[in-house]
């Protein structure tokens, strides 16, 4: 750490084919670090009309096999299982949830199965599972939501503080394809921007890997 901090300039902003060629040269670890980005946005979450949270599918993946729980019945419980769903229930698997079950990273639902998933929203909320048909995760076309959730969509949702963090790439990406990731999550957050937001929106945007040094980001560039 202490040789990679020697390495960048904190008090930079670099523009991101530099941030990411840093970045890729720090991440020393003995595993595929990944590549996180930090967004400071100048919003008060606590406000409704203030809140930022989509889905954007990376063109190049996250590099992490993403693990799909389905709520679906019938035909779209065996839709769900040719599409490659790691856990496919109804009652059965909100039991299981239930009991503490919780090995997957996307919860999607059926609209016919709300009424099931709704009594878990305790244990999933929290974690930011809870199935949600603005998000695209409550829907009748199973099939296409589990292909977006293993092939590189991700949720961004900013925190308490007005930060949203995110995972865009391995640091075995190419250099071209991590900054084309970053390119595609900044753009969709800025897209996002709520009407209700005065000012600056941007605050600060930092790059770095697991267990690298952040580097802070031209955003002028990043977003120009």
């Amino acid at each position: 750490m202490k040789k990679a901090a020697l390495s960048i300039d904190r008090t930079a902003f670099y523009e991101l084919a530099e941030a990411v060629k840093l970045v890729k040269e720090n991440a020393r670890a003995k595993f595929d670090e990944t590549v996180e980005i930090a967004v400071n946005l100048g919003v008060d979450p606590k406000h409704a009309d203030q809140m930022v949270r989509g889905m954007v599918s990376l063109p190049n993946g996250t590099g992490k096999n993403t693990r799909v729980a389905v709520f679906a019945k019938g035909d779209k419980a065996d839709e769900a299982k040719a599409a490659g769903a790691d856990l496919v229930g109804a009652d059965d698997l909100a039991e299981k949830i239930n009991k503490g079950e919780m090995n997957f990273d996307r919860c999607i639902a059926t609209p016919d199965m709300m009424a099931v998933v709704g009594r878990l929203g305790k244990v999933l909320g929290p974690r930011g599972l809870m199935p949600n048909p603005k998000l695209g995760t409550v829907t009748p076309n199973v099939a296409e939501a589990i292909k977006a959730a293993k092939g590189g969509q991700i949720e961004y949702r900013v925190e308490k503080m007005g930060i949203v963090h995110a995972g865009v790439g391995k640091a075995s990406f190419s250099n071209d394809a991590l900054a084309e990731n970053v390119k595609t999550l900044v753009g969709a957050i800025n897209k996002a921007k709520p009407s209700g937001v005065k000012g600056t929106f941007f605050k600060r945007v930092s790059l770095s890997s697991t267990m690298g040094p952040g580097l802070k980001l031209d955003i002028g560039a990043l977003i120009g």
